[in-house]
């Protein structure tokens, strides 16, 4: 494995000054710092327990309160599969992969619990439980990816699993109170088509000690303009390491995803079908 300097360097496109100290030689925080998006996955199957040692590694999470309110679906039927990639963009690498993770907020177990003890379940009517359901669900992913990835593994994570979640809800036959947030594409790395770690934003950009703090440039002028700046002219530069042509900028690009409701995918239509799905949200 490359040295922390080095990994560090190609997260952020630049060379740095971070002092690696103790973390050098730490093989899991070179795991973490050589994550990338992989889409190119070899036709196997993964080795035998796999699944079970990911989701062990999703479960040791934290999780507030040890509520545990997230729930996965693990898909390997090619069939099965292949309507849930239709559901969630139509990409074809969710197909290609052995194993497609679709994570969950899961709120009828709880729902289930008040019932059983015969409580009222109030607090499950708020914006509050939703939004722990979801981080649950987050962090187990994070989990999962880094599982996978330290197996040899590669995964890409799928926002667009809430491209038309009412769809993928009944697919999945999912039961009220639960929704799908994210998916998980799993596989093993086609060593042909590689892909290099993509550059973040500088940690300058979102580092803040204390309090939040106003970016400002050596003569005491805001400068997250210059910050931004500088990480389009470094994604510039990857991208056409990568020979990708034609990209535009980060700021352009971002500032696109989120220009209209077009842009948003089908997913300007969530809050209704959390609220169909039995999530108030008060």
């Amino acid at each position: 494995m490359a040295d922390i300097a080095s990994l560090i360097q190609a997260r952020y496109g630049t060379p740095t000054n971070f002092i690696a100290g103790a973390s050098e030689g730490n093989s899991t925080i070179q795991t973490l710092l050589q994550h990338r998006s992989v889409r190119n996955f070899l036709p196997e199957k993964l080795p035998p327990g796999s699944l079970e040692i990911i989701v062990a590694a999703a479960q040791s999470a934290a999780t507030s309160s040890n509520l545990q309110t997230w729930s996965v679906l693990a898909l390997e039927n090619p069939e099965h599969k292949d309507k849930a990639a239709t559901l969630c963009g139509d990409q074809e690498f969710i197909r290609k992969a052995p194993l497609f993770l679709i994570f969950c907020a899961d709120l009828d177990r709880l729902t289930k619990a008040s019932v059983q003890h015969g409580l009222r379940g109030e607090g499950l009517e708020f914006t509050e439980m939703f939004l722990m359901a979801s981080l649950d669900a987050g962090l187990a992913g994070q989990n999962a990816t880094v599982a996978a990835e330290a197996l040899g593994l590669g995964a890409c994570y799928v926002g667009a699993a809430r491209n038309r979640p009412h769809e993928l809800a009944e697919l999945l036959k999912l039961p009220p109170r639960v929704i799908a947030v994210f998916g998980l594409a799993i596989g093993k790395l086609d060593p042909t088509k590689a892909t290099a770690v993509k550059p973040r934003l500088p940690q300058k950009e979102v580092l803040h000690k204390e309090t939040w703090q106003v970016a400002v440039n050596e003569n005491d002028a805001p400068s997250q303009a210059e910050n931004l700046a500088e990480y389009d002219v470094t994604l510039a530069s990857f991208n056409a390491g990568e020979r990708r042509e034609g990209v535009p900028a980060w700021t352009q690009r971002s500032a696109r995803r989120i220009e209209t409701v077009e842009s948003l995918h089908g997913r300007h239509v969530l809050k209704d079908v959390l609220q169909q799905k039995g999530f108030d949200l008060r």
